[in-house]
């Protein structure tokens, strides 16, 4: 997935309007939600007291609140009545106004669901890339969505309604997600957690939590815990039924506390079992997107060359600093020509994904291409760029290459810098806002879309790649991580036909003499 992180804003008008400026997004409008009977005019609102919401302003009419909403003072059929009343304006533009009626729920958890609608449902009139919103009254969705809403009893309910509406959008890629989820996307992306570094997921045969792998040098790796583990209790309690996210929620907390663990042995059997209970500190864990090593190989004309491969998971905020790193050191080890695989990484944030591309890139030259709601297209381009190194390079991407990793890919193949090699990437062309709203859970809006610097469309197509190969073993999630860098090829890397590929495209360049 492809997005730009938006912190909490005391006000929409507040954010940049550069499409990729920082993590901010093209907002053509600012969205002011007074609650209230009747609509009032601009002068007469802003004599009222106000309050800041995140993301949204919602201004006080008639002093009473109840449950983050304000009710009026009149009555309709369904109840204690409101009104959405939402000035709108870009610039100088006369505001206009719109009042859109609702009834209040009296349930406290879904009073504060119908705040977090008029939330969502503000940022999407401001910003979705559609301004037709799927050819549909945007306004009237409102008011029909907090109807629907008003006899719900719990919040999970209300949820489901905002979700319904978002779905009319016709966009997957909009959509709300819970403040659980969110503090898993931003652990994520932000590349840090404090916790014991193990990664779990349900193995969907035994419905047992499994020990997919651990971060190195983490207090889990230090116990000796082992991919294939099974994740038996936490703190004396057992994990039967529990989900793969939940039981990650216990094993994390602040640095310095202790959780006790059971762990049975991967490799057990009916006869042979070993349970094993461990006490794990909780640290500061860095969960770095890359992992590297060096392939050596002769080349055509007998001479040794040393080949620095890369593999970027994900676009997190560390992305570019690792990678960053990692260059230093493998230039620093004489490394000639590099392999950045993006295979199977699904995206990230934007930013990242642009840094990487400054690593690789000198001069100006535009990276990608941004398309607003108004058809508006917004080059992205590098300042006086410097590249790292000039070494022949060669991408490998496939159907799980998505979002930033195309960004990346297209930028590196369309400005003459790269050779892709691999199969035709996923084709997501469209980039995210993401905004926390006030309670907690995140909306993602798709605000723009993108064409790589050459003009070419991305969205539903992919990227093609140069040089086509099919590979034995792709299934990166699996593999080990590449854990050595003294220069020998790991098994998983001389089982892969793609990167073999890359070596003679490699050779190819270096007898062109080619080095962009």
């Amino acid at each position: 997935m492809e997005t730009l992180r938006r912190p909490p804003l005391p006000s929409l008008s507040s954010a940049s309007r550069n499409p990729l400026g920082s993590t901010s997004a093209p907002l053509p409008h600012r969205v002011s939600c007074s609650i209230g009977k009747r609509a009032v005019s601009a002068a007469e609102s802003e004599s009222r007291s106000r309050r800041k919401v995140k993301g949204t302003e919602v201004r006080d009419v008639g002093g009473v609140e109840n449950g983050g909403l304000v009710r009026s003072i009149g009555r309709v059929a369904l109840g204690f009545g409101a009104a959405a009343s939402v000035w709108c304006g870009d610039g100088d533009a006369i505001a206009e106004s719109l009042t859109v009626a609702f009834p209040v729920s009296h349930t406290t958890e879904v009073n504060t669901v119908q705040r977090t609608l008029i939330e969502a449902w503000g940022l999407i009139r401001e910003t979705f890339v559609d301004p037709t919103f799927n050819h549909q009254d945007w306004d009237l969705k409102l008011q029909q969505t907090m109807v629907e809403m008003f006899p719900l009893k719990s919040a999970d309910a209300a949820y489901n309604k905002i979700e319904g509406m978002l779905s009319t959008l016709g966009d997957p890629f909009t959509r709300i997600i819970s403040p659980k989820e969110y503090q898993s996307f931003r652990i994520g992306s932000d590349g840090n957690l404090q916790g014991v570094g193990l990664f779990i997921n349900v193995d969907p045969a035994t419905g047992h939590l499994i020990v997919m792998s651990c971060v190195e040098d983490s207090p889990a790796s230090r116990a000796g815990i082992h991919e294939g583990d099974e994740l038996v209790e936490i703190n004396g309690e057992r994990l039967d039924g529990i989900d793969s996210e939940t039981a990650a929620r216990k094993l994390r907390g602040r640095a310095g506390t202790t959780v006790r663990v059971k762990v049975r042995n991967g490799d057990y059997s009916e006869t042979s079992s070993i349970l094993r209970e461990v006490n794990l500190p909780r640290e500061f864990i860095k969960l770095s997107p890359i992992s590297s090593a060096i392939i050596r190989h002769r080349t055509p004309d007998g001479n040794l060359s040393k080949t620095g491969y890369v593999k970027l998971a994900n676009f997190s905020q560390t992305a570019a600093t690792d990678m960053e790193k990692v260059i230093h050191q493998l230039e620093d080890q004489g490394v000639h020509s590099y392999i950045l695989d993006l295979r199977n990484n699904p995206g990230g944030l934007v930013k990242s994904g642009l840094d990487v591309a400054h690593i690789w890139l000198d001069g100006d030259e535009t990276l990608v291409n941004t398309i607003d709601r108004n058809g508006n297209m917004f080059p992205i381009s590098t300042v006086s760029g410097h590249a790292i190194t000039h070494d022949p390079l060669v991408v490998l991407i496939n159907e799980g290459s998505a979002s930033a990793s195309e960004i990346l890919a297209g930028a590196l193949h369309d400005n003459g810098r790269a050779t892709l090699v691999g199969n035709r990437t996923f084709g997501k062309g469209k980039i995210q806002l993401v905004t926390e709203l006030h309670d907690g859970s995140a909306l993602f809006v798709t605000v723009a879309k993108y064409l790589s610097p050459a003009l070419h469309e991305i969205d539903k197509v992919g990227i093609a790649p140069d040089v086509q190969c099919t590979a034995d073993m792709l299934n990166s999630q699996k593999s080990p991580l590449l854990k050595s860098r003294n220069g020998n090829r790991s098994s998983t890397l001389e089982a892969d036909s793609c990167i073999m590929v890359a070596e003679h495209e490699l050779d190819i360049q270096d007898l062109k003499g080619t080095a962009s």
